[in-house]
């Protein structure tokens, strides 16, 4: 393969959150969403459940990319989920389930979950895994809890709360990868990226004064 072939990132995702985490990293990704029916798996394991639907969202836009022979094409699948007092929590059903949910959540932990599926297209290879976030939740009060369904927020997110947005200050601590809870870990990136025999500055780019184009920093060695 070229050792100057330019490297082209999808996205196999709608979530502002996980594609602003990449623009944040110096990568700027091409995003296609997948159309998978997450309700589709069923399993009683968290890490399971969130891998498995990250590799179905890959796979389902890598059916729909036509690569060509003058880029190495990687796509990037994503899901998360809630494990909390041994239930799989991904978005709420209404702002009736995320209001319960937060009545038990609150002044207690969870576990979040990310699973990743990287499939580089062109070599015909795949990485994948799991990040998982232990997330300690503030003991907020039925007035919080109210604004905050009413925003809308909780409603469009695994576990009904992000860290990068109005749930914020709702989260006491974490202990481990931020970028979990919001969706994609950049560590965890850098680490399969590795194993596809990459490096996450060959991802980079440079956004050029004024925002007129964008140069590729990184080259693909082999």
């Amino acid at each position: 393969m070229s050792e100057t072939l330019p490297l082209r990132l999808v996205l196999a995702s709608a979530s502002p959150a996980r594609l602003k985490s990449l623009k944040a990293a110096g990568i700027e990704p091409d995003v296609l969403v997948s159309g998978v029916d997450e309700s589709l798996v069923v399993t009683e394991r968290a890490e399971e459940l969130c891998l498995e639907l990250a590799r179905l969202k890959a796979q389902a836009v890598l059916t729909r990319l036509s690569p060509g022979a003058d880029q190495r094409t990687l796509v990037i699948g994503c899901d998360s989920v809630l494990a909390f007092d041994g239930e799989i929590l991904g978005k709420p059903a209404d702002s009736a389930d995320a209001t319960r949910r937060w009545q038990r959540m609150r002044g207690r932990s969870g576990v979040l979950h990310s699973g990743h599926c990287l499939i580089d297209v062109t070599a015909g290879r795949r990485a994948e895994a799991v990040a998982s976030t232990t997330v300690h939740f503030a003991d907020i009060s039925d007035d919080e809890i109210a604004a905050y369904v009413a925003s809308g927020e909780p409603l469009a997110v695994a576990g009904a709360f992000t860290i990068d947005g109005l749930g914020g200050p709702f989260v006491e601590r974490i202990e481990g990868d931020p970028g979990t809870v919001i969706g994609l870990s950049m560590p965890l990136l850098r680490r399969l990226l590795a194993e596809l025999g990459l490096q996450l500055t060959d991802l980079w780019t440079k956004v050029a004064p004024g925002g007129q184009s964008v140069e590729p920093l990184g080259n693909v060695r082999s």
